[in-house]
């Protein structure tokens, strides 16, 4: 009696598991327990961000850079000037998307960054005055970890009119 229980037991498990498609009805076995909700990739939701994605814009011109030492690796620094006054919210981003806090340069060892950030909002005094040279800079800097520097042969940054190259 006792193995005619347990097969009967048994059937109405594996009818029960059967029930609608894998996870979709409330009689199935597997949801008894929870269900677990486990990404099924490590992407980000929506994508790693891109320029389209960003909203930011090229700044007029790139006026300077430099390499500044520091413990993890180096730091560059890039100076540029917007179309106008008022720029904010400025950035180095990598021209390939590329994670968050991940840094690295292409096959050749060049790393392609571009020089973008907002501008003020239209019909402010800020947009339509040109920039002062001496007050309107925009600085930003990037720190190149020393895992990277290895295979870093040179870094070329691009405003929206030029560019600079900067060797190691």
């Amino acid at each position: 009696m006792r193995s005619r229980t347990l097969g009967i037991l048994a059937c109405t498990m594996l009818v029960l598991a059967g029930c609608g498609r894998m996870g979709d009805s409330s009689w199935n076995p597997m949801r008894w327990f929870g269900s677990s909700s486990e990404p099924q990739t490590l992407e980000p939701e929506g994508g790693y961000p891109t320029s389209v994605q960003d909203g930011r814009i090229p700044l007029a011109r790139v006026t300077g850079a430099k390499w500044e030492p520091i413990y993890e690796g180096r730091m560059l620094v890039v100076t540029g000037l917007g179309a106008s006054k008022g720029w904010w919210d400025v950035a180095l981003v990598t021209e390939v998307p590329m994670p968050k806090g991940r840094i690295r340069p292409d096959e050749n060892g060049v790393l392609r960054l571009r020089l973008v950030g907002k501008p003020p909002q239209l019909g402010t005094f800020a947009a339509v005055n040109p920039p002062n040279p001496a007050s309107d800079t925009a600085t930003v800097a990037l720190t190149i970890p020393n895992a990277v520097l290895p295979s870093l042969r040179e870094v070329v940054i691009t405003g929206a009119t030029n560019s600079v190259t900067l060797r190691r």
